[in-house]
């Protein structure tokens, strides 16, 4: 594990108020140690040594996470989420080696106005709250444009990027992506499992691509400056939207279909279309997601054969990594979310061995060390690990934002 990051000095969630009296207190996962160490990795003293100067002279970007700290009692979040009130794991992030993660608010699971989650309202209500608690610390800033990641890096502090994994709550209002904006969404997705007014997601059965207002969604996101993301929308959506765009499209966070053949990963057509007009696939790690024949136990490994696949496919230029973590038991939050997030529909009925964590993993503070420490021991140099942790991501971002 690294050491914390100089610039954190052990702030917590929402300590300016009075826990109990100004706000509902939970029993917490905890940020370290919750399951055990990955043992995959046996590094030498030289090439651990060399994990630690890549990830800290790299800016490490992490395309797709929800650095929040769950109950520890995971059938407790509904209720947590009904105060609107996620705690950044800011201890766990200060640990992590990461520059800049896009923070994808958890909005599908929003429970503060609705229990279906992505309503308007409930957005709002997360994006403010989490707003409010950042503002009273020092370590995280938000990223508004290209220019603030350089600074991110120099100050020594984490850049947070807020992004949302769906337009489902702008509905047919196209003006509610510049206020989205306004409120400092960098980065959105076209649609999750369910269709909505712009496209289909994976949960539909017939995909009718992008809808004339997506269209029109899509060119509004374009002369604003925010990253389109298509890892939850059907494969003729996501081809529309690769054709539509005027800039490189990301796909934040997915896998190989030709790896893994549920809906949930993406087929070679989609992969290379991104590719050919500049953008970036990252590569998956939530539970059950990114598993492959050779290691159908989901762990680093699997991930990793999605990674060889697509280096494979499309040129080291074109691949970064979204892991897709949270601090807490992130396979219990399926199995509750279950319905709301069409987990069944999109992963599909493929056979495969449940784990109760992704080995290796299975958080934001454990993932960039040990992904970098594969890439070491699989013999990648310098130059093309920094282009996976991050060079690749800011490529695209730079032509995308402002």
């Amino acid at each position: 594990m690294l050491e914390p990051a100089k610039s954190y000095t052990g702030y917590r969630s929402y300590e300016y108020l009075e826990a109990g009296a100004d706000y509902r207190v939970f029993a917490l996962a905890p940020e370290f140690d919750r399951v055990p160490a990955y043992q995959g990795l046996q590094l030498s003293d030289e090439q651990a040594a060399r994990v630690r100067r890549l990830l800290d002279d790299n800016i490490v970007v992490s395309l797709h996470d929800h650095p929040t700290v769950f109950p520890e009692n995971i059938g407790e979040t509904v209720d947590y989420n009904r105060t609107a009130r996620h705690h950044t794991g800011y201890a766990g992030l200060s640990r992590s080696g990461i520059t800049i993660l896009f923070d994808n608010m958890m909005d599908g699971t929003c429970c503060v106005t609705s229990q279906m989650g992505w309503k308007w309202t409930d957005v709002i209500a997360d994006i403010g709250m989490r707003r409010s608690d950042l503002a009273h610390q020092d370590y995280i800033t938000v990223i508004d444009r290209y220019a603030d990641i350089a600074r991110a890096k120099a100050d020594g502090r984490l850049g947070l990027v807020i992004s949302m994994e769906a337009a489902t709550p702008i509905e047919n209002e196209l003006d509610r992506i510049d206020i989205l904006y306004g409120f400092g969404v960098r980065q959105m997705g076209i649609a999750y499992s369910e269709a909505n007014t712009l496209g289909s997601g994976l949960k539909e059965d017939g995909d009718g691509g992008l809808t004339l207002f997506g269209r029109r969604a899509v060119r509004r996101m374009n002369k604003l400056g925010i990253a389109i993301d298509v890892s939850h929308s059907g494969d003729q959506t996501s081809l529309d939207t690769i054709a539509h765009s005027e800039r490189p499209i990301l796909i934040t966070h997915a896998g190989a279909r030709s790896v893994w053949p549920t809906k949930r990963m993406k087929p070679d057509s989609v992969i290379k279309a991104a590719a050919e007009r500049g953008g970036v696939i990252g590569l998956e790690a939530a539970p059950h997601t990114t598993l492959s024949p050779d290691h159908p136990r989901h762990s680093l490994e699997s991930v990793m054969d999605h990674f060889k696949y697509c280096v494979d496919l499309v040129g080291i230029d074109h691949v970064a990594f979204g892991p897709d973590t949270l601090y807490g038991d992130h396979v219990g939050l399926h199995d509750t979310f279950a319905e709301h997030l069409s987990l069944n529909e999109a992963h599909g009925e493929t056979s495969y061995p449940r784990v109760p964590y992704v080995d290796g993993l299975e958080n934001p503070t454990e993932e960039f060390w040990n992904i970098t420490g594969w890439l070491v021991s699989h013999g990648y140099s310098d130059d093309e690990i920094g282009k996976v942790l991050g060079g690749n991501v800011l490529r695209v971002l730079e032509e995308v934002w402002y």
